[in-house]
């Protein structure tokens, strides 16, 4: 059994930052990529960040510049800095991770439960 965990998201105003995490526990031999999608009301769940397990780094166009993906694979732990935050990044924030979970397994994904972010005035 896998499970990730997200923590951080609530209410911030526009202009402002939060920062999410997730930790990734259970029966790991291995984490693949790891990633930020969310989903807004009514909208199609959308790629917002993600990271390989080498480093390499990829961000949605909307976001560039204002959000920035980390990881500590020491923690199985992947983290999501938002800064400048503005009415349309309001969603619920999708954690994942591509996981192997035996040497000679399969890669399959995961997904945290999600955490509401909503920016409001």
């Amino acid at each position: 059994q896998v499970q990730l965990v997200e923590s951080g998201g609530g209410l911030v105003q526009p202009g402002g930052s939060l920062r999410l995490s997730c930790a990734a526990s259970g029966s790991i031999f291995s984490l693949g990529t790891m990633g930020w999608y969310r989903q807004a009301p009514g909208t199609q769940r959308e790629l917002v960040t993600r990271i390989t397990s080498g480093g390499s780094i990829n961000y949605a166009d909307s976001v560039k510049g204002r959000f920035d993906i980390s990881r500590d694979n020491a923690k199985n732990s992947v983290y999501l800095q938002m800064n400048s935050l503005n009415v349309e990044d309001t969603a619920v924030y999708y954690c994942y991770a591509q996981v192997r979970r035996t040497s000679l397994g399969p890669v399959r994904d995961y997904w945290g439960q999600g955490t509401q972010v909503t920016v409001s005035s």
